[in-house]
């Protein structure tokens, strides 16, 4: 039986479970599909180990809405803002904007 692409992110990630990369695709892959909700643990290590990985703000914080946690998609955009701020990261800051403003102002 072939594995599914969440299999192999899990067992690489089992083996690497520093990598950023990996644990942000696994979260990924589970955000969308039918069981969702072992997403949040990959993107809440990533946002509280790997702060730096800046792709997760976003996703992250779309998750958090998908979810109905709007309070707390706040909070991980503006993060997200910061850090895409310091790492000189325009585009990233600007789609956080967007996206916080999207969920401050319907």
């Amino acid at each position: 039986m072939e594995k599914t692409r969440a299999q192999f992110l899990a067992e690489t990630l089992e083996s690497d479970p520093a990598n950023a990369f990996v644990r942000y695709a696994l979260a990924m892959e589970l955000s969308n599909s039918d069981h969702s909700s072992p997403a949040w643990r990959h993107f809440e290590h990533l946002l509280t180990h790997q702060p730096e990985y800046l792709a997760t703000y976003y996703q992250a914080g779309k998750f958090l809405v998908k979810q109905g946690r709007a309070g707390e998609a706040k909070n991980v955009f503006a993060k997200g803002i910061e850090v895409a701020r310091s790492q000189g990261q325009e585009h990233a800051r600007s789609e956080l904007e967007a996206a916080l403003h999207e969920l401050t102002h319907p």
